[in-house]
């Protein structure tokens, strides 16, 4: 069985669609005919290079047009992606490019420095891009990426053929521990992420019907979100696999005045970000006013974090056409679970998702099914396609993959409890609860209550040492401008509506959460943050 190879996919699209845009910035427009000519150029610098079949292409780049590019070009040359976090430090890009055996690396000029205090401890490295973003000029010991893609011949075949089996490697810090390496087979990827957006394919990869069902009226999907994360990448995919294009914001940092006038200004259809910390400034940003036409906009897509009930409410209100598909997945599960709102449907502030078929929950000490009563806690399962498992990690891969009676199942490290209509509440990652005097809190849990409470910006919650308890429910909370909360009032709040061991028993007020680039919070920081401002 021949299986589904993405850079195949994608250049069965570029036949139907050469001269419709593939990329679009605020300045910058890229074809499909030039993304995938300069991806085989760049292919052939990577082949020159001295880069073999499937070796590694680490991707160090905020959300440029090269990123796409880079990714795209790797999979036509069989090379294997990998995606990078740009805010991780000298130690952090050595042990991850060393960890993955990376052959390449492309880099955008403001981490020129960076890079150079760490080329000599990856020694696999055969070759060094670098992307002109108007700061540090070109090393002389890397090569320009406009100078890989215009002075290689394209159209010379390449040394070996492609396949199904051809890899992604994404790459999840997690919450604790050193970054891990999923690898993803391309033909589970375009058959996962192919069917979350409805379409089906049959096993054997048929190009000619990939070239039908390009349509005429192609959609754009901004993602706001950074590419370096799967919510970012992988959400840009199906739109490609059906001929769209991808809308790129140009600000370093999140603005949602940028994101408004790129919907507005490039009709997009779709917006993938990552819960409260992307939707609030959107939100508040509309409130505001403004003369965006956004009835070409149709979905968001929110995975990672808590997109609370009252931002969606006060989004939709804004935007009454839009669906919002609130997702549940990992870096080795994708989306598997979703809860979809529009306009009068409500939300869903504890976090209930509809799963498809062949997600268990288990019982935390076994792989028998929890009771669904909505009360015992056990560990989230799913079957059907799943990664190989964690590169070089044998040891987290048979803890993560299991087989019962007869089915693959993944662990994704979420606790959950079963419902009686089947449903499954969310409560967290095991890596993040919070051991308080012998009991188990998760952050998520006693985030979204809080959520809910009037003049709450933002919240995270963490442990933190306790003689008493071991650890101490503890909880750092933004509030808006002008508002007034003590903690006792929050305190009281929680306490309504969950167990007395989840209340945080030190409430700290800040004027920004800490996160990481991600959106989720930067536990080394929130910790000792809380710790600081803490008065009991």
């Amino acid at each position: 069985m021949q299986g589904w190879n993405i850079a195949d996919v994608l250049e069965a699209v570029g036949a139907v669609a050469p001269e419709q845009p593939a990329l679009i910035t605020a300045d910058r427009e890229v074809t499909w005919g030039r993304l995938l000519d300069d991806g085989r150029r760049f292919a052939r610098h990577l082949v020159d290079a001295g880069v073999g079949r499937q070796g590694k292409v680490a991707l160090y780049l905020k959300n440029r047009p090269e990123y796409i590019g880079g990714f795209v070009g790797s999979l036509q040359g069989s090379f294997v992606p990998v995606n990078t976090n740009y805010r991780y430090a000298a130690d952090e890009l050595a042990y991850l490019w060393d960890n993955c055996d990376a052959e390449a690396v492309v880099f955008q000029g403001s981490f020129v420095d960076v890079v150079e205090s760490v080329r000599d401890r990856v020694p696999s490295v055969r070759t060094w891009i670098w992307v002109d973003d108007g700061t540090a000029s070109c090393p002389p010991w890397a090569t320009s990426y406009v100078e890989a893609v215009a002075t290689r011949d394209g159209s010379q075949d390449l040394p070996w053929r492609r396949s199904g089996d051809d890899l992604v490697l994404l790459y999840t810090g997690g919450t604790t521990g050193m970054p891990k390496g999923v690898m993803w087979r391309q033909d589970d990827l375009f058959n996962i992420l192919s069917r979350a957006t409805g379409s089906n394919y049959p096993a054997d990869q048929d190009l000619q019907l990939v070239r039908d069902r390009v349509p005429s009226s192609r959609r754009r999907h901004l993602p706001a979100a950074p590419l370096m994360h799967g919510t970012g990448t992988f959400t840009c995919l199906p739109f490609l696999f059906r001929g769209g294009a991808v809308v790129l914001l140009q600000g370093d940092s999140f603005s949602a005045d940028e994101l408004l006038d790129a919907v507005d200004r490039h009709d997009v259809y779709s917006v993938a970000w990552v819960g409260d910390v992307f939707a609030r400034p959107v939100v508040e940003e509309l409130e505001r006013g403004g003369a965006w036409d956004l009835t070409g906009w149709k979905v968001v897509t929110s995975g990672g974090l808590t997109f609370s009930d009252d931002l969606k409410s006060r989004l939709i209100a804004r935007v009454p056409h839009l669906t919002i598909a609130d997702v549940f997945g990992a870096s080795e599960t994708l989306a598997v679970g979703r809860s979809i709102t529009r306009g009068g449907s409500g939300g869903d502030a504890d976090r209930s998702f509809s799963f498809e078929s062949g997600a268990r929950v288990f019982r935390h000490d076994s792989t028998q099914d929890v009771r669904a009563d909505g009360a015992e806690i056990g560990r989230v399962a799913f079957a059907g396609r799943h990664p190989l498992g964690y590169y070089k990690d044998e040891a987290k891969t048979a803890s993560t993959f299991l087989r019962v009676d007869g089915t693959s199942y993944c662990l994704s490290g979420d606790f959950a409890t079963l419902n009686p209509d089947g449903t499954v509440n969310v409560l967290g990652r095991g890596s993040t609860s919070i051991n308080t005097g012998g009991e188990k809190v998760f952050p998520e849990e006693v985030e979204t209550v809080i959520r809910q409470i009037p003049g709450v910006v933002d919240v995270a919650v963490a442990g933190t040492p306790d003689e008493r308890w071991g650890e101490a429910v503890s909880a750092a909370v933004e509030v808006e401008q002008g508002c007034t909360l003590e903690p006792d009032v929050i305190q009281s709040f929680v306490r309504e509506r969950l167990a007395a061991y989840k209340i945080p028993r030190r409430v700290v007020f800040v004027d920004e959460v800490p996160r990481v680039p991600s959106g989720k919070p930067d536990y080394d920081l929130l910790g000792p943050l809380i710790e600081s401002l803490s008065v009991g």
